[in-house]
C-alpha cells in the first residue's frame, strides 16, 4: 500500500508541476507582447528596435518619447475624451441595464422569458452587421462629431442586462418581501434592496464596459472627423502619420493609454468578488 501511496502522491506532484509550467507558459506569452510595448517606449532614438537579435531591456532608457508624445501631440486632450466618454457610458449603462434587468428577474409578467433570451441573442450578432445603420440613425440624429454621438450605441448592453439579471435573481426573496412590508415600491426595492446586493455584479459590469469604451477604435472611426473629438484609440492611430510610424512614439502613447485601465482595475478589483457585506439592505 506504501508503494502504491508513494506512486500516486509521484503522478498527482507531477500533474501539479506540469499544470505550473504550462500556467507561467501561457502567461509569459500573454505578458510578453506588453513587456515588448514598455521596451520599445523605453527606448533611445539610437537603438535599433528592429534587431536581428531582440532585446527586450532598453540599454538606454529614457522618457523622452513619453514627454515628445505629450507635448507634440493633443493627447491631454484625447485622454480625457477617453475619460469622460467612458465614464459618462458606465453610468448610463449601469442605470440602463439594471433598469432592463430588475423586471426580467423578479417581475411576473407575460412573454417574460422570451424577451429576455430576444436580448440575449442579439450577442451573437457582430457590432460591424449594426453598424451602418446605427450610422445612419446618429446621422439622421445629428449625433455626428459629438460626444453623444460616440455614447450613443453603448448606452445600454445585453451583456449587462444578462449579467445584472442574473445577479438580480439571486437575491432572497425575503429582502424583497420584507421591503413591501415596509412600504417599498418596486422602483424603490430595485434602489434600495437590489443595487447594494448586486454590487459585485454591477463593478464587474462598470469595469468591462470602461475597459471596452476605453479601447474602442471603430465607432470613433466611423461616428467622429474631427480632431478635438479624438478618443485615445483614434488619437494613438493618428500618430503614425504625426511621426512618420516611429514605434518608439506610439508604443510610448499605448503605455500611457493603458494606465488608466490598470489604474481602474486595481482600485475596483476587489469588490468584484462578492462578500457577507455586499448583501444588505439600503437604509
Amino acid at each position: 500500500m506504501k508503494k502504491k501511496d508513494r506512486k500516486i502522491s509521484s503522478l498527482t506532484n507531477l500533474q501539479i508541476a506540469f499544470q505550473f509550467i504550462l500556467l507561467i507558459a501561457i502567461a509569459t506569452l500573454t505578458v510578453f507582447p506588453l513587456l515588448w510595448l514598455v521596451s520599445t517606449a523605453f527606448k533611445s532614438p539610437s537603438e535599433n528596435i528592429f534587431q536581428a537579435t531582440p532585446q527586450l531591456l532598453p540599454a538606454q532608457p529614457t522618457f523622452e518619447n513619453f514627454l515628445k508624445v505629450w507635448k507634440n501631440s493633443r493627447f491631454d486632450l484625447y485622454l480625457w475624451n477617453s475619460f469622460f466618454i467612458s465614464s459618462i457610458t458606465v453610468i448610463l449603462n449601469l442605470l440602463f441595464c439594471s433598469l432592463a434587468a430588475f423586471p426580467l428577474a423578479r417581475l411576473d409578467f407575460k412573454g417574460r422569458d422570451s424577451i429576455f433570451w430576444a436580448i440575449v441573442g442579439t450577442t451573437m450578432i457582430p457590432f460591424q452587421i449594426t453598424m451602418i445603420p446605427l450610422y445612419i440613425l446618429a446621422v439622421q440624429l445629428n449625433l455626428k462629431n459629438t460626444y453623444a454621438g460616440l455614447i450613443f450605441p453603448y448606452i445600454i448592453s445585453a451583456f449587462g442586462i444578462f449579467l445584472l439579471r442574473q445577479a438580480f435573481q439571486s437575491v432572497p426573496k425575503e429582502m424583497e418581501e420584507a421591503a413591501r412590508m415596509d412600504g417599498c415600491s418596486s422602483l424603490g426595492i430595485w434602489w434600495h434592496v437590489m443595487l447594494p446586493a448586486a454590487r459585485p455584479a454591477l463593478t464587474t459590469l462598470a469595469v468591462f464596459t470602461f475597459v471596452a469604451m476605453w479601447g474602442d477604435f471603430l465607432w470613433p472611426l466611423v461616428i467622429v472627423d474631427k480632431a478635438e473629438l479624438y478618443t485615445l484609440p483614434r488619437g494613438i492611430a493618428s500618430l503614425a502619420s504625426a511621426f512618420s510610424e516611429d514605434w518608439r512614439l506610439i508604443a510610448a502613447g499605448s503605455a500611457i493609454s493603458m494606465l488608466p485601465v490598470f489604474i481602474v482595475f486595481v482600485f475596483l478589483q476587489r469588490y468584484i468578488i462578492p462578500t457577507e457585506a455586499s448583501i444588505g439592505v439600503k437604509g
